[in-house]
């Protein structure tokens, strides 16, 4: 069993989050870019994307900068990181609705594409599920849903989260810090496996499912609702 944990609920990642969040993640930006790029396949004209887990903001600037007729919804269960989201999308403001909670209280939709980063490795196996079933059921036939967050790949995931958590810390390499703050990241984090992953997206509904991202313990997919 994994202790409830999560780093959302800290005020001074939350602080440091758009600052930090880029080094921490292998090609982050690349990440977003790629996403609307995936989604835009598929979503055309004045589409409406969903964003679970849209604390920050990130993601939903990158896709606005270069589909100015997208409209955006986002949740997020913590209040402080949708409030980080709102300053890191003001100049959008007028193409993006913000709710505090979970994809539950999402609006039906339908809409034409929907993305979740960096947000399904926090919540335990049956809420991702859920969490998946539940972005299905809110998007166009056809429309393409976009993860990515940590995974479990190789016999030993450990190896490649002090991989990820040395690439995030800047300084001089610490093996030995690394690897013990990786040893805590598995503890802490429901972990699944690439298998397992593609597993679910098919049990919530989702066809065609593709990797299209892997950088150490990072991996991302696209899928069909």
């Amino acid at each position: 069993m994994h202790e409830k944990w999560s780093p959302y609920d800290n005020a001074t990642f939350i602080a440091s989050y758009t600052r930090d969040v880029p080094n921490r993640v292998p090609g982050l930006a690349d990440i977003h870019r790629m996403a609307m790029l995936l989604l835009a396949e598929r979503a055309t004209g004045d589409a409406e994307i969903l964003v679970v887990g849209a604390g920050g903001g990130l993601e939903i600037r990158a896709m606005a900068e270069p589909q100015p007729d997208w409209h955006f919804t986002g949740v997020d269960p913590s209040g402080p990181m949708l409030e980080l989201a709102r300053q890191t999308v003001m100049p959008f403001a007028n193409r993006v609705e913000l709710i505090e909670g979970t994809v539950d209280q999402a609006p039906t939709g339908p809409f034409d594409g929907a993305t979740c980063i960096l947000t399904l490795h926090h919540i335990d196996r049956d809420a991702r599920l859920h969490t998946l079933e539940q972005i299905h059921r809110r998007l166009k036939p056809g429309a393409a849903l976009v993860i990515a967050g940590h995974s479990s790949p190789g016999p030993d995931p450990t190896h490649w989260m002090t991989r990820s958590v040395a690439f995030a810390n800047r300084g001089a390499i610490d093996w030995d810090n690394s690897a013990a703050t990786g040893r805590m990241l598995v503890e802490r984090l429901p972990l699944l496996t690439p298998a397992q992953e593609e597993e679910q997206l098919r049990d919530a509904g989702f066809t065609e499912v593709a990797l299209f991202y892997a950088a150490f313990s990072f991996r991302g997919w696209v899928a069909i609702a």
